[in-house]
């Protein structure tokens, strides 16, 4: 993997976890294309070759939700990227014969082809009596998650494993009204968590998760976490589709060393307050982003960065 410095840095203190956190998003930043956009889009390639069933799902009935969202897509890359993204007889393509590439039984699926186009998973949530559901999604690069366990559920049952996010709290009936009050304009928010190794595709079951919390074992049992730290960023988007009116969830991974932080130039500020969130995590929340074994071996190489020199 190619390193360099980090595009994002939430852990700063300017994206808490386990917090809500959605802020205006203007529309010409909405998706993010930078030097990983062949590679990524070979893993989804690659992907949906092998295991087409655990990154794609759609209901019956949301196609024409499915072909806003790539006519949306295409319209944005044109204007936006110009230099990765054009038209080739008559078909929007990022570069030569990715649509193509789609499994005979996803050719037909037009979030499947837009999910081609572009670094960010798509995910389609549509309202009913329950809430906002997860309707359809291409969901390559998961932090965590099954996304067939989440297929078709609402909002609050997706969240129940969260810590403070499940059935009948507060946050979770925020975010139903938030998904409501949602009308032109575009949100973001960003998530970030820590996993061993530079894997995109990092999927976790029900069962996995409570195991995981169960025994709280360490992702760094040589106890390197310089070595084998990755930083995992989510860069989650929400907008509103103008004609059906269901939800377009985005979310666009970011994967940097833990090593980094080392030659940035704001490395103490970064380090400082890295730790001092991973501090402020109380046991739910530890177990939760399996994180217990290796908070205090983290803390304890972030406190070390965080001494400048």
């Amino acid at each position: 993997m190619t390193i360099r410095q980090p595009t994002h840095t939430p852990y700063d203190g300017s994206s808490k976890l386990f917090t809500i956190g959605l802020k205006p998003l203007e529309f010409e930043r909405w998706i993010e294309v930078d030097e990983f956009l062949l590679p990524h889009l070979a893993e989804k390639q690659r992907l949906y070759a092998e295991v087409p069933e655990k990154v794609f799902v759609e209901e019956d009935g949301t196609h024409d939700a499915q072909r806003e969202v790539l006519d949306l897509l295409v319209a944005h890359l044109e204007a936006a990227h110009p230099g990765t993204h054009c038209r080739d007889g008559g078909e929007p393509v990022g570069f030569e014969g990715t649509i193509d590439r789609l499994p005979p039984a996803l050719r037909e699926a037009p979030l499947a082809k837009a999910s081609l186009l572009v670094q960010e998973d798509l995910i389609l949530m549509r309202r009913d009596e329950r809430g906002w559901r997860l309707a359809a999604g291409s969901l390559c690069f998961p932090s965590s998650w099954s996304l067939r366990e989440k297929f078709g559920k609402p909002l609050q049952e997706i969240h129940e494993p969260v810590p403070g996010f499940g059935p009948g709290t507060r946050p979770a009936e925020l975010i139903n009204r938030m998904f409501d009050g949602l009308q032109g304009q575009a949100v973001e928010r960003f998530n970030w968590s820590i996993q061993a190794g530079d894997a995109l595709y990092h999927p976790l079951s029900n069962v996995e998760r409570i195991d995981r919390a169960t025994s709280r074992p360490s992702r760094f049992p040589d106890g390197d976490v310089k070595a084998h730290a990755f930083i995992r960023v989510e860069r989650q988007t929400l907008r509103k589709l103008p004609v059906s009116r269901n939800i377009l969830f985005t979310i666009r991974i970011h994967l940097d060393p833990l090593a980094v932080l080392a030659r940035h130039p704001d490395r103490a500020m970064l380090a400082a307050s890295f730790a001092e969130q991973l501090n402020a995590l109380d046991q739910a929340q530890l177990d939760y982003k399996g994180l217990t074994a290796d908070r205090d071996r983290l803390v304890a190489y972030l406190s070390g960065l965080s001494k400048v020199v």
